[in-house]
């Protein structure tokens, strides 16, 4: 895609490689290390650990098959970042990359102890520098055709790739934009993916645990809750051109889980741009906002955000700005990811302490 392009929510846009050069004499490295035997070692003791092995999950219309546990996992996105760290496989990445926001509260050791290959997207070279036996993405953008490379492209070299189910089930991402769903996301996607990779990585116990935490902090965040008839409005980033949410993603999950309504839910663009007078408009009772690390857009910070929103004629007679009914969450909470859950006991949290939910 077009370098000039703006950088929408997720999709942090870069020009295509020409995987040539370079990036071939790497290849031909990473083969003679034996990265692309599955295993990434030739330790007899790992060799043991493959009892049960090899293992093939069906991922986005593909079969990902490993011949022993991965040992040497590169995580493309923050979010399958943060579900492998979960699931206390810090020791088995040796890299991650394309970061929106500070990691989950409570994996800051584990994290620490992993090195980072890029704030946003890595080149494929620095990928195959870190010798990977797996590679994971939470993105279509980032694990294909202009991002760091197909995931048939790691599979010849031997690299198992591993794309999260939420951003293909019932999506279409075959257009210029974040995808259009044609089907609502649900958490039982996200749920399927931390199965997914516990199988896979031989930690099955530990991924039914976290499943069984997520679900019980969602239950608890909407036990007794009633929002029928508030509307809330998602705004990822971008002053110029706002990246709103469309009716299906996971602010959809969000807004459904409360029984509220979401202001722009007649698209089902994932994060479809528009105008301010739009925004305006249609006056939601509340703005939740986007609260980024990443430095890629206009109006990445909620600070930044509200600034605006108080200062332009446009926005400054909103219901939401009048009132000053911001929420924010951190960009992982916003997209397709274990975090959605964060989101769903901030919104609800914030909904009863305006006054807007029992």
């Amino acid at each position: 895609m077009p370098a000039a392009r703006p950088v929408g929510p997720r999709r942090l846009r870069l020009s295509r490689r020409a995987l040539r050069g370079p990036v071939l004499l790497l290849s031909g490295a990473l083969l003679a290390s034996g990265c692309g035997s599955g295993t990434g070692t030739d330790d007899p003791a790992a060799r043991a650990d493959a009892a049960g092995y090899p293992r093939t999950v069906r991922d986005c219309g593909h079969d990902v098959r490993v011949d022993a546990p991965p040992r040497r996992a590169v995580s493309l996105n923050q979010g399958t970042t943060e579900i492998l760290l979960s699931l206390g496989l810090a020791d088995r990445l040796v890299g991650t990359a394309t970061w929106t926001d500070p990691v989950m509260k409570g994996l800051e050791k584990a994290n620490a102890g992993v090195p980072r290959l890029a704030d946003d997207i890595p080149s494929f070279e620095t990928v195959l520098d870190a010798e990977p036996d797996f590679v994971a993405a939470s993105f279509a953008s980032t694990l294909g055709t202009g991002g760091v490379a197909t995931r048939e492209r790691f599979t010849e070299l031997g690299v198992p790739a591993y794309l999260s189910p939420s951003d293909c089930a019932g999506k279409d991402n075959s257009g210029d934009g974040d995808g259009v769903r044609n089907e609502p996301l649900t958490l039982d996607t996200v749920y399927g993916e931390v199965r997914d990779l516990a199988r896979l990585f031989d930690v099955e116990q530990r991924g039914e645990k976290l499943v069984a935490d997520l679900k019980a902090r969602v239950d608890k965040a909407t036990s007794g809750i009633d929002a029928s008839g508030v509307t809330l409005m998602y705004w990822f980033a971008n002053s110029t051109s706002p990246y709103l949410a469309g009716c299906c993603g996971a602010p959809g999950v969000i807004t459904r889980a409360l029984g509220a309504e979401n202001a722009m839910d007649d698209t089902h663009e994932e994060w479809p741009q528009t105008g301010w007078e739009t925004v305006a408009d249609r006056d939601p009772d509340v703005l939740v906002l986007g609260d980024l690390t990443r430095k890629s857009q206009t109006a990445e910070t909620a600070a930044k955000k509200i600034e605006f929103l108080e200062s332009n004629p446009v926005t400054g007679n909103m219901t939401a700005v009048r009132e000053k009914r911001y929420v924010l969450l951190s960009g992982q909470a916003m997209n397709p990811t274990i975090r959605t859950v964060e989101g769903v006991e901030q919104v609800a949290a914030a909904l009863r302490a305006f006054g807007l939910a029992q």
